[in-house]
């Protein structure tokens, strides 16, 4: 990749840390499910309007804004709700590294090299790290949930991959309409009428930030930058910066929630940072680039 877009990486990475903090600040009194659906309304309206139609068959569309934004963020969503520590989910969330390398490889036919193969297993072998130190007080269920997650977006990434969509703005856009309607519907299924129209008439700063940050920062900016990105390069170029995505979140958690990594946390984000470097630093020789079979 190219150094700014090795940034614009980067950027995604800064934002998207920062999320899940601004999610479980959100959550506070409102349906995970409602704020979702909220969230990709901001998101695709009024720009349906204004953006141009992604230049790709209308189900590819539909598929990316399942796995990428409906099923990944109201599992997100719903594992914070539960109770998932935002540091831990940020990490664990992760695991969508792995998951999209894999199936990319099955599905798209694109093949690592060694260095980007070791480069990400010893990111996770940094995540595996940090996991093992904050793993210890979380419950199962929300840390199963979120795991689910990740594997959407696994799914969301090879699909995105493959649509080959050039403007990543518009992928997000149009794929967000896939989302506000059934989250609407299964926030009302799960928590009820009442509790869905309570906090639709009393909505909290939180929420309503939340809300803001979640639609124009994570989604507009952060996954159209990504789905260019993953237009133009591989996946397995792409995804392991996403490893930083951790240490943002676990950092800005600390801050904001004093929820303090400990002495294993932070040798763990540093092994990960290391993986990262491994992974996605060009190299100086062809063979260090991924190859791509077609």
């Amino acid at each position: 990749m190219s150094g700014r877009h090795s940034g614009l990486a980067v950027l995604v990475a800064v934002v998207w840390g920062i999320n899940f903090v601004v999610i479980d600040e959100g959550l506070a009194g409102m349906p995970p499910l409602l704020l979702v659906s909220l969230r990709f309304l901001l998101v695709a309206l009024p720009l349906v309007f204004i953006v141009p139609r992604p230049k790709t068959d209308w189900r590819n569309v539909v598929a990316v804004g399942s796995f990428m934004s409906l099923f990944q963020f109201a599992l997100l969503y719903l594992g914070l709700h539960l109770g998932m520590p935002a540091g831990l989910a940020s990490l664990v969330l992760q695991a969508q590294v792995i998951f999209t390398i894999g199936l990319a490889a099955v599905v798209l036919g694109e093949r690592a090299t060694r260095r980007q193969v070791l480069g990400a297993t010893v990111g996770m072998i940094g995540l595996a790290v940090v996991a093992v130190g904050r793993s210890t007080g979380a419950p199962v269920l929300p840390v199963l949930v979120t795991i689910a997650a990740a594997l959407s977006w696994a799914i969301g990434n090879v699909l995105s991959r493959r649509a080959r969509v050039a403007s990543g703005l518009s992928l997000v856009v149009w794929s967000a309409l896939v989302v506000p309607v059934p989250a609407f519907g299964l926030a009302l299924l799960l928590d009820g009428p009442g509790p869905v129209g309570h906090a639709l008439t009393h909505l909290t700063g939180a929420a309503i930030f939340a809300t803001f940050y979640t639609a124009f920062g994570a989604s507009l900016l952060g996954y159209a930058i990504w789905n260019s990105l993953l237009a133009r390069y591989p996946a397995g170029a792409v995804v392991p910066y996403i490893l930083l995505v951790p240490v943002v979140g676990i950092a800005a958690s600390w801050i904001v929630q004093g929820e303090a990594p400990d002495a294993v946390e932070i040798v763990g984000g540093l092994v990960m940072l290391v993986g990262v470097g491994a992974a996605v630093l060009r190299g100086r020789r062809p063979v260090d680039q991924l190859a791509v079979s077609r």
